[in-house]
């Protein structure tokens, strides 16, 4: 038998699996991430015990003689493990995983690397070995999030982008470093930015993969979600007669 598909056309499902949302706090970033089919998050900002959502807190701890006894690079290994392996059992099945934010996330590997090498920042360790490690886990964090078979929400704060010192003009633009960005981002298929002006919520598309159709999403309860988010699904041309 071969390995070679069948040469001929098939139906194609276009659901769009991982998610960059970013916004001010109070703004809903985490209210829309919660919002997703059974979600797991992983957490870094002390609020866990707020969300009704299943929850792992994410941290280094550091022993009395200044070593990590709880490392976030052994608890990503670990949660990577059982996703891809004990996921399936009913008392899990989740479909949803949530980085909540994806900003301090990167500080705690960041953290943990430089700990274990006894340094205060990743330029002390020579040779560009500790950039080139920290680079090497983030890309195998995010590749091996986007290679399972789970909707993927990376969650970000922000910062203000201003055009010749104008404050009032200032531009709200993910905090999350722009080198760090690149790497998540390029992995995504929808940037969201959420906004809380007055009493009202905004949701904005602020990058898209590619166009995303109603009949073209297998999934119905993304598609629920996508329907509250304007300009996320796109509308087919009508066809001049």
């Amino acid at each position: 038998m071969s390995i070679l598909p069948i040469n001929e056309p098939k139906p194609t499902i276009d659901t769009p699996r991982n998610y960059f949302i970013y916004g001010a706090t109070m703004s809903g970033k985490s209210y829309l991430a919660e919002r997703f089919p059974k979600p797991l998050f992983l957490n870094t900002d002390g609020n866990s015990l707020a969300n009704p959502a299943p929850s792992i807190q994410l941290r280094n701890v550091k022993n009395e003689n200044g070593n990590l006894k709880q490392s976030v690079l052994k608890d990503l290994d670990e949660i990577m493990f059982d996703l891809q392996t004990q996921n399936k059992k009913k008392e899990f099945g989740y479909e949803t995983i949530v980085l909540d934010v994806i900003d301090d996330i990167c500080q705690l590997i960041e953290q943990a690397i430089c700990t274990e090498a006894g340094v205060k920042s990743l330029a002390d360790i020579g040779y560009g070995k500790g950039y080139a490690t920290f680079n090497t886990v983030l890309q195998d964090l995010v590749m091996n999030l986007k290679s399972l078979p789970l909707n993927i929400v990376y969650v970000s704060r922000v910062s203000y982008e201003t055009n010749d010192g104008d404050n009032s003009k200032a531009k709200e633009i993910p905090s999350l470093k722009t080198k760090y960005y690149n790497v998540v981002n390029g992995n995504c298929d929808l940037v969201i930015h959420t906004q809380k002006i007055g009493n009202n919520y905004l949701r904005t598309i602020k990058d898209k993969r590619k166009k995303y159709y109603a009949d073209k999403i297998d999934d119905p309860k993304i598609l629920r979600i996508l329907k509250a988010v304007p300009g996320a699904i796109s509308e087919r041309p009508t066809e001049n007669k």
